[in-house]
């Protein structure tokens, strides 16, 4: 991600108030970006197509079809992404070009068919058991698939830098989804829900074959070498249980809560919490700063101090080594406490507008009263989160798997304790679960500081290691150096 350091100093470097601006901006488009635009492009057209007039089971139909098309496109793409980004890494920087496409192609069917297996069992519980139409039934499995698609492809495009086109097809595919729902709506009739609905599944699929081209223009050969990639899957194999339980992590409290006497059901398939996944939601936005500060941090200024320090273990004297791996852990420490205490301004002003204006829209009660210790929880979530990109950064697979294991089962089982407390103690279990998976990041990087010598130069192999037929345990016999002798 060398590019976007290079760029965001050149805006911050101005020093001006405009400039400040335009580089907050452009780390938003890098960020967070499209799933703002999606969002945003959601609302207008509930808003402007009249979705709040709609009978309350078609709201509330498709509110849980959008919910969980995003939810479980996450999941089912999160077990592969981390592997195959890896792969693409390793290729881009051998110049293996070639490789790539296969690593592609591979992973689409790696990633659509759980996806499928998934979606399509569902869809048909849905339509026989739940009275959905084969119609809605299937554009909302549409859009599941597409977004799936979308998710996918983002991590080759970003790989290659491309953010500002990945966030301008995500905008081209929701403006064509609001003039889609226009025409639908306004001259075929269609009913508000099923209009949205189809128009989003367009949106998606369009958003998808653009993402499509890009990579297809990016890597053209085609090497057809799909071995080494189920190869990387085995060596790599943490990648795929740390990122899989992190995002499962993310949502398994509202699994917890799913289960609550509080839970609804919309057409016998459908099980969402009303308040708590809205308290959710609004506790993740409140953060969600976090990501943007982190990254453009980081990107300035501790990537400098690593690439210091890489160039001094390449070629350098001991001294400069031991004082850029000191600067650069300084850096690190530095950055966590910068995040903590710029996201804590942010999030305690957020947090107080939500208290005081939010009432005045409808989000009160329960909501409101859930809200709080999830905002709480989430804070630390994204602290987490950064420690564990740093984890990744010096290759410590084992402390992220720790870190995100701890996270995951005692945010489960403090959910499950938090479900028989009084509301305001509903997020208690992400607090917790947060601050443990927090904990063991914070202590596993103190570790890699004190470890990094014997990590960087006592982990490589004097001779080329193979699989192949043992040789022989027989290295000379006596009598044929004696032969040997004669003979000479």
């Amino acid at each position: 991600m060398a590019g976007i350091g290079i760029k965001l100093n050149r805006f911050f470097q101005k020093k001006s108030i405009a400039a400040d601006i335009a580089g907050f901006t452009y780390s938003v488009v890098i960020t967070i970006a499209p799933i703002l635009i999606i969002i945003i492009g959601i609302l207008l057209m509930g808003n402007i197509f009249g979705l709040a007039d709609e009978p309350y089971l078609k709201r509330e139909l498709f509110s849980c079809t959008i919910l969980y098309i995003f939810i479980f496109a996450f999941l089912v793409v999160s077990p592969f992404n981390a592997v195959l980004s890896k792969y693409m890494q390793d290729a881009i920087y051998e110049e293996r070009f070639p490789d790539i496409l296969p690593c592609y192609y591979l992973g689409l069917v790696m990633t659509l068919v759980p996806g499928c297996l998934l979606g399509i069992p569902f869809c048909l519980w849905e339509h026989f058991r739940g009275g959905v139409s084969v119609f809605f039934s299937f554009i909302g499995f549409c859009a599941y698939i597409s977004l799936i698609f979308i998710i996918y492809s983002m991590i080759f495009l970003s790989i290659c830098k491309d953010y500002e086109r990945i966030s301008l097809f995500f905008f081209i595919g929701i403006v064509i989804a609001f003039l889609l729902a226009w025409v639908l709506r306004t001259r075929c009739r269609w009913e508000t829900t099923e209009s949205m609905l189809f128009s989003l599944a367009a949106g998606f699929l369009l958003t998808a074959i653009l993402e499509f081209t890009a990579v297809k223009r990016y890597f053209r050969g085609n090497s057809n070498r799909y071995k080494p990639i189920l190869e990387y899957f085995v060596k790599y194999w943490q990648l795929v249980i740390t990122n899989f339980f992190y995002t499962f992590g993310l949502y398994i409290h509202n699994f917890v809560f799913w289960t609550a006497d509080a839970r609804r059901i919309v057409a016998d398939s459908f099980v969402f919490n009303q308040s708590y996944d809205m308290a959710t939601c609004l506790a993740m936005f409140t953060n969600i700063s976090a990501t943007v500060i982190f990254v453009t941090h980081m990107e300035m200024h501790f990537r400098e101090k690593y690439r210091l320090y890489s160039e001094a273990v390449i070629g350098g004297k001991k001294i400069d080594i031991e004082n850029t791996k000191s600067r650069m852990f300084r850096q690190l420490g530095n950055e966590l406490m910068n995040l903590v205490r710029v996201q804590f301004i942010i999030s305690v002003v957020i947090y107080l507008l939500c208290i005081v204006f939010l009432p005045q829209y409808g989000f009160a009660g329960e909501v409101m009263r859930i809200y709080p210790c999830l905002a709480t929880g989430y804070f630390i979530l994204f602290l987490m989160y950064a420690s564990l990109l740093f984890l990744y950064y010096f290759n410590d697979l084992t402390g992220a798997i720790l870190t995100v294991l701890s996270f995951f089962f005692v945010t489960l089982l403090g959910s499950m304790a938090a479900m028989k407390q009084a509301e305001i103690w509903y997020g208690a279990g992400l607090v917790i679960g947060s601050f443990t998976g927090w904990s063991v990041a914070y202590f596993r990087l103190r570790w890699v500081a004190k470890h990094l010598d014997t990590h960087i130069f006592c982990r490589g192999f004097i001779l080329k290691r193979e699989k192949n037929q043992k040789p022989p345990s027989l290295v000379f016999e006596r009598a044929d150096c004696e032969r040997d002798a004669k003979e000479a």
